[in-house]
């Protein structure tokens, strides 16, 4: 077998490999550990069009249910259409301890079972009794330099809202990320029950010294008593301020191994190795890294060390990241195509990475065990790949690999035609990803709108309405005006019909005052299939800024 033969095996098994799979009916819980009193959201997503409801009676005798939802839509991955469907509740333990959410059938399929943990309630927050209050909370007060800090922040209000603002203000001397979507649930404190709006953040020291994280703000307009609604609108302003929180940051030690990988644990494991392995032929190696309280960006790569007698042909790494127990948690699993040279012995090393522990405060060092493997005689024996051809091959090209193709001639120009269909296909899915990708402030648009070109299209919009969380369909409702508008009551004021009015009156109740998503959606879809109808007479500019969008972190919390 020649260069280019050991090759193209190796890439095939990549493209197999990468080849799109069904995704499945699954089940999860938005929080897996609440307190007594609170509430956490089960979510159920499957991709059968026909599915109903899930039976979620059977919850009854260990829950307290509120807050069902559903939505439909489809969505495109990979080239292929499929159909998505999202079931929701709110689930309130009825007791403490560890719970199970049992499986529960969703058409054809059952999800699998989930465990809750609910332990004992905390002591109420000192703010607790205003109609609204902040409370923030870092996971540690003395991290060290480049560590990531867990920083979740929570919005509790009494009073419904029918609009609001919360806005972290990133610290000096720090890097300020926020991590994934809003949660939200409810609480009960000092006698009342408050929905709560919870916001994560990681913020990484870039120096030791004092790190002082400014409070957050909120600013709102709530529903008022009833003396409010006799002689006013029903309205009130609301506001509240959280308090500041401090960090004492430590310098890296002199000693410390580097690169610096400041971490509350770091596990390295197989969750794969070839049972058997021939020269010439590929087999795999799949390999996990768990590095708890690191972000994605942190982590370092994945790689196996130079194997004498094979070649290492490393696919892209899968990366999941997660927020848990306050704090960012990333999972790396990668896969390693490893194709023998000759017969005998091959030894493995595994990956070994340097860590440091920081609640130790020691130095340590994650690594898995080398494998020794038996490479049985092949066909013939395979020449090594050069630098310049595995270069090509993890590049995704192929034009570097050259060599004497003899009866693999025909081989290798069908290997040829399927890169370039491939290649042809991946330019495809690209163009069609970056159509449909989020809404940002570059994203080029074809509606018209007061003020010149919004960045936002009906279409767009449309796109959101089935695959965005609300926050993104609110961002993406008002970068329909150009300028885009300061609040959706803004917005609506600058619209002409009453049905997108109401559509948008909906997707506030939904958000603010436990209206109902689905409804929202479907309401906000209809009203806005043509895009949206300006008052001819409405010149929108900055005076109208009354109060900035809700979710700012889309826009200036990063």
């Amino acid at each position: 077998m020649t260069r280019i033969a050991a090759w193209l095996v190796a890439w095939t098994l990549a493209l197999a490999a990468a080849a799109p799979t069904q995704a499945a009916t699954r089940a999860w819980l938005d929080r897996d550990r609440i307190e007594v009193g609170e509430t956490t959201t089960l979510n159920i997503e499957t991709d059968q069009a026909t599915a109903q409801m899930p039976a979620f009676a059977e919850l009854v005798p260990d829950f307290v249910l509120s807050g069902h939802s559903s939505s439909r839509g489809t969505e495109v991955a990979n080239g292929q259409v499929r159909a998505r469907v999202l079931f929701a509740v709110a689930l309130q333990p009825r007791r403490e301890g560890l719970m199970t959410v049992p499986a529960l059938r969703v058409g054809d399929e059952s999800t699998a079972p989930l465990t809750l943990t609910v332990v004992p309630a905390s002591t109420a927050p000192a703010r607790a009794g205003q109609p609204v209050f902040i409370e923030s909370e870092a996971d540690t007060r003395s991290p060290w330099v480049q560590q990531s800090v867990g920083y979740t922040l929570r919005l509790y209000y009494a009073t419904p809202l029918v609009s609001g603002q919360l806005d972290q203000p990133a610290p000096e001397g720090a890097a300020l990320q926020r991590v994934g979507s809003d949660l939200q649930y409810s609480r009960e404190l000092a006698g009342r029950r408050y929905t709560v709006v919870e916001r994560r953040f990681v913020i990484i020291p870039e120096r030791s010294g004092t790190l002082t994280i400014p409070g957050a703000r909120f600013e709102g307009t709530g529903v008022g008593g009833f003396f409010d609604d006799m002689f006013g609108d029903g309205r009130r302003a609301l506001q509240a301020n959280g308090p500041p929180t401090i960090l004492q940051v430590r310098a890296a030690p002199d000693a410390a191994p580097q690169p610096w990988l400041p971490l509350h644990g770091l596990e390295l494991r197989y969750l794969a190795t070839p049972q058997s392995l021939r020269a010439g032929e590929a087999a795999t190696i799949d390999v996990e890294l768990v590095a708890d309280g690191a972000s994605a960006s942190q982590v370092p790569d994945l790689t196996l060390p130079a194997i004498d007698g094979a070649q290492v042909f490393p696919e892209p790494p899968q990366v999941d990241e997660a927020f848990e127990r306050g704090r960012p948690r990333t999972r790396v699993t990668r896969r390693f195509a490893v194709v023998p040279t000759q017969a005998g012995t091959l030894r493995v090393a595994g990956p070994r990475l340097q860590w440091w522990d920081v609640r130790a405060g020691t130095a340590r060092t994650a690594t898995v065990p080398a494998l020794e493997l038996e490479v049985a005689p092949g066909d013939s024996a395979v020449a090594p790949v050069d630098d310049a051809a595995q270069a090509a091959f993890e590049a995704g090209r192929g034009d570097a690999a050259t060599g004497d193709v003899r009866t693999w001639r025909w081989l290798a120009m069908a290997f040829a035609l399927l890169w370039l269909g491939t290649l042809a296909w991946w330019l495809r899915e690209r163009r069609t990803a970056s159509a449909a990708r989020p809404l940002s402030g570059a994203d080029a648009v074809a509606d018209a709108a007061p003020g010149g070109a919004p960045s936002t299209s009906a279409r767009d919009l449309q796109r959101l309405l089935q695959t965005g969380d609300l926050g993104e369909v609110e961002l993406a409702l008002l970068r329909l005006a150009s300028p885009p508008a300061p609040t959706l009551d803004a917005l609506s004021e600058r619209l002409d019909a009453a049905a997108q009015r109401a559509a948008i009156a909906r997707l506030q109740e939904a958000r603010w005052n436990a209206g109902d998503p689905a409804v929202a959606r479907q309401a906000l879809r209809e009203a806005f299939v043509a895009g949206p109808r300006w008052r001819a007479a409405v010149a929108p500019d900055a005076s109208e800024r009354l109060l900035p969008p809700l979710y700012p972190g889309q826009r200036d919390v990063r």
